[in-house]
């Protein structure tokens, strides 16, 4: 299952808010607009799909790195921990 980190810039306040639901309905967030996310491949696809029908490609920045479970192993957190742990996953029905 893909784990995803998306990260995103959004200029207007009202796609903001809508593109940060959005992605707390398939991950949880680690800083103000940063998501984790562990996804199946048509959960992914249809969160992009449904950001893609929000931002302004004119304006905003979406970015999706996904990893894989050996770069996973690898993250290492600094301070103040938010959230679940990051083995916890996220499963979209």
């Amino acid at each position: 299952m893909p784990f995803c980190l998306i990260s995103y810039d959004i200029c207007d306040n009202t796609r903001r808010l809508r593109v940060a639901r959005i992605l707390l309905d398939y991950g949880r967030r680690v800083q103000y607009s940063v998501f984790e996310c562990s996804l199946t491949e048509s959960a992914l696809l249809e969160l992009l799909l449904r950001l893609e029908r929000v931002i302004d490609y004119g304006e905003d920045s979406i970015r999706c790195y996904q990893l894989c479970e050996s770069c996973r192993k690898k993250i290492r957190i600094m301070g103040k921990e938010k959230g679940y742990p990051i083995e916890e996953e996220f499963i979209v029905i």
